[in-house]
């Protein structure tokens, strides 16, 4: 919406330059400083020391917006001009033309720029431990206590190195086991990825526009 905004309806506003130099403002900031601003903003509204995964997610949201809104605002500029005049001739109304012309031109592109911003937060560990915590369990209450993300998971584990086996485990205990489950947890991570660029070139494929020749 706000890359739709500084497209379509702004052409180089007031506002828009302050939109723009915000969003520029935002990609720079450290995903520590996201983290502590979700952190602040819960509790202040739900008290002090709230910690769920709605907080981690708002602080994610927070880094993966400059590039949403940035990859989402090239996407529209190179929409031809002669899109949107053609459907304005024809009477159909600008509100229509963006929605049915200008974003199915360039969704392809938009869902780029959407898991370019997904990978560039899946990994992120620190604002995640300031918002949701950690906990040795999984929790699926996403506005109630502490909760485990995969990132944060692998930093736990690979802090441990090792553990130590007491005499009772025999051979059964492996005290190598923290490094292994964090490299585990790693190659889900790598394939999560993996998954969404493959989800991200079918719908690119899928809703690309078609040429006849």
């Amino acid at each position: 919406m706000c890359a739709v905004y500084l497209v379509e309806y702004a052409h180089g506003g007031p506002l828009s330059r302050i939109i723009a130099i915000l969003v520029d403002v935002m990609s720079g900031i450290p995903s520590i400083v996201a983290g502590l601003f979700a952190f602040s903003m819960f509790s202040i509204v739900f008290g002090p020391g709230t910690i769920n995964g709605i907080s981690g997610s708002v602080a994610l949201s927070l880094l993966m917006l400059p590039t949403v809104v940035k990859s989402s605002e090239e996407m529209l500029k190179i929409v031809p001009d002669d899109l949107r005049e053609a459907s304005l001739a024809l009477g159909v109304t600008q509100q229509r033309t963006i929605t049915k012309i200008v974003l199915r031109t360039s969704l392809p592109g938009i869902v780029s720029g959407v898991i370019l911003a997904i990978a560039r937060v899946i990994g992120e560990t620190a604002p995640l431990l300031m918002t949701a915590g950690y906990i040795a369990t999984t929790n699926f209450k996403l506005f109630s206590g502490q909760m485990t993300t995969l990132p944060v998971y692998v930093y736990q584990e690979y802090s441990k190195l090792s553990v130590t086996c007491p005499a009772s485990a025999g051979a059964d205990c492996i005290t190598s086991i923290p490094m292994q489950r964090s490299w585990a947890a790693a190659l889900a991570l790598i394939i999560l990825v993996l998954i969404l660029n493959l989800v991200g070139r079918l719908v690119a494929r899928v809703f690309a526009v078609k040429t006849e020749r």
